[in-house]
């Protein structure tokens, strides 16, 4: 009973550890700087400027929204190793989730008892290597 319970405890946590790195990868505003608006002038001019992983985007007052997305493969080579890294621990951390669903003690799938011990301890290495400790 104990060892069923650490097992959905932890599937629970891994599990929820790569639905943060998935939402990560839809978000919008991972940098925002709001420019204009200062000094004292009657029109009152307010623009913000955000960007993500996949595009640069500048709105201002009037809502009108402006956005460039990222071109060139390798111009921005930081963004694209951050894209990189980020869909191989979506990659492995699917797998991970995977196999330690696959190797619970509570589910009828995976076969005898050595194998899924076998199957929820690469599912846990597959998690550490994916970055969803």
């Amino acid at each position: 009973m104990k060892k069923r319970l650490i097992q959905i405890f932890g599937f629970l946590i891994t599990s929820l550890g790569w639905v943060f790195i998935l939402s990560t990868m839809a978000m919008d505003n991972w940098r925002i700087s709001q420019m204009g608006g200062q000094g004292g002038s009657f029109i009152i001019k307010v623009a913000w400027y955000w960007s993500n992983l996949w595009k640069d985007c500048y709105t201002e007052s009037s809502s009108v929204t402006n956005c460039k997305e990222y071109g060139v493969l390798w111009g921005i080579l930081y963004v694209q190793a951050v894209r990189g890294l980020l869909m191989c621990g979506l990659t492995i951390g699917f797998v991970a989730v995977v196999c330690c669903f696959v190797g619970m003690e509570c589910t009828y799938i995976g076969g005898a008892e050595p194998t899924k011990d076998k199957l929820v301890f690469s599912g846990a290495v597959f998690h550490f290597v994916g970055g969803e400790y």
